[in-house]
């Protein structure tokens, strides 16, 4: 069973109807369910599937590609001489009278899994699939190649931002991405948890959305036993995942580390130069580490409000990354469930739920009613250092409204008491001054458990629960 994903299947719905034979690119970040996907949808029925294996040369992936084309219906036992032998005896397959077809289409379902680990040095793999597509695939009307990755820089600069060799080949790609909270909720109610939506957030802010970390969790433990299992502990499933993670996606993934980190030390983002700085990296390869981690829904990319050309911040928010950045368990000999219900846990749930909220603005926007309306997202801080005002989510409407969002974590009903409320009414005072909007500006509170009534309470203009973080 598929959840949520209805974009991306509508997509592939697209390439079973298409007059033409289409080129599929599916990508993002490891662990967040591509193969699954693919598998579902087409229910296993491919006239050829093969994937590649991690860390092999090129004769160990053509002998693991031998043994694909020996189940699809080649018949000799011999592993082709090089790629473009391959991609010859794949087109054999296609070509014979028992391949299998999609039943309700009858397209051929050709799927390359891991491509990227195909492309070993000097081995020409780029060259033959680029062959196999402009020489037969593209020359017929029924065969749907569908190729995946989670080594997405390989992806991006060879597949979907080359100049040349693939420039324009590929037809249709999907960018899969984590689940939102509601899709998360999904998942866990089919997996057989009992998790009110409240402990669904708790769980988003150290897993986020991914799939494949969410089914670790076991139904029969609460949620900080999975923690302290998963995470903490040295034989946890996910301990060193940081490092395999980068280390799985990114050719030169130390240096993508190296921007994380630098990241890491200001939660409201900062910008290029601060980056540059910071890190002494820079130019072209700035720019592709920024654009390959944003494409991993690791870090988001805003303008603030006030400087709309040149003001763009990068920011983390992505749960597992910031999590483990923050207690770093792969290093330190450290108790989750030690840690829980201490003070410096309630001050990092704060920072994690906000995370979560920008992880589902569709969501907010759907809350406040304006889903309909054309809105753009910013963060905004103000230039007066005195002030200290800054406000990490900013909707600005097409319908002369501004929404400035406030998100606040609290395990009871959420009071605003006066140093929280002149705090508010400062930071909307700053604002409308320093940006000269002549727009309505309104004070929009997103919590867990909803807003308490009280003398202060009036200063927001909407105030929202945890369910409003579930709607799409």
């Amino acid at each position: 069973m598929i959840i949520g994903r209805k974009d991306q299947i509508n997509l592939l719905n697209q390439t079973l109807e298409s007059d033409k034979s289409e080129f599929v690119v599916v990508y993002g970040r490891r662990r967040v369910g591509k193969t699954f996907l693919i598998d579902e949808f087409f229910n296993g029925n491919y006239a050829f599937y093969a994937t590649g294996v991690v860390e092999r040369n090129q004769k160990n992936q053509l002998k693991v590609f031998e043994r694909f084309l020996l189940k699809y219906g080649h018949n000799k036992n011999k592993t082709p001489s090089d790629w473009y032998e391959a991609f010859d005896l794949l087109i054999n397959i296609l070509e014979s009278d028992n391949v299998n077809r999609e039943i309700s289409s009858n397209k051929r379902i050709v799927f390359l899994d891991e491509l990227p680990w195909m492309d070993t040095p000097k081995s020409n793999f780029k060259s033959a699939l680029d062959y196999f597509w402009n020489s037969y695939a593209s020359k017929h009307k029924d065969i749907v190649l569908i190729v995946c990755g989670s080594a997405t820089s390989w992806i991006l600069n060879n597949l979907l931002n080359s100049k040349t060799g693939f420039y324009n080949r590929v037809t249709k790609k999907i960018l899969l991405e984590p689940f939102t909270l509601k899709e998360t909720y999904e998942y866990l109610l089919s997996k057989g948890f009992q998790y009110t939506k409240q402990t669904v957030i708790d769980a988003y802010m150290v897993f986020g959305g991914v799939p494949f970390y969410l089914e670790m969790l076991s139904p029969r433990l609460s949620l900080d036993q999975n923690i302290e299992k998963l995470c903490f502990e040295e034989k946890g499933d996910l301990h060193y995942e940081l490092n395999n993670l980068f280390k799985s996606l990114f050719k030169n993934h130390n240096k993508h580390l190296e921007v994380i980190l630098s990241l890491s030390k200001v939660k409201s983002g900062i910008t290029r130069q601060q980056i540059i700085e910071k890190t002494k990296i820079s130019g072209q390869t700035l720019t592709d580490i920024l654009l390959e981690l944003e494409q991993c829904s690791f870090i988001r990319k805003f303008t603030n409000f006030t400087m709309q050309k040149n003001g763009s911040f990068y920011q983390i928010i992505d749960p597992f990354i910031l999590f483990s950045l923050k207690f770093d368990f792969a290093n330190k000999k450290i108790s989750w469930l030690s840690f829980i219900n201490s003070s410096d846990y309630y001050s990092w749930c704060g920072l994690a739920f906000e995370k979560v909220c920008l992880n589902n603005i569709n969501s907010i926007k759907m809350a406040l009613g304006i889903s309909s309306i054309e809105t753009e997202v910013f963060s905004w801080r103000s230039k007066n250092s005195e002030t200290g005002a800054q406000i990490d989510l900013v909707i600005n409407r097409g319908d002369r409204t501004i929404n400035i969002c406030e998100m606040k974590h609290s395990v009871s009903v959420f009071e605003i008491d006066k140093k929280y409320a002149d705090n508010l009414l400062n930071k909307r005072a700053v604002f409308i001054n320093e940006t000269k909007t002549n727009k309505s500006v309104q004070i929009s509170l997103f919590t867990v458990n909803g807003l308490k009534k009280n003398q202060y309470s009036n200063i927001v203009q909407n105030s929202f629960d945890c369910d409003s973080l579930f709607l799409v």
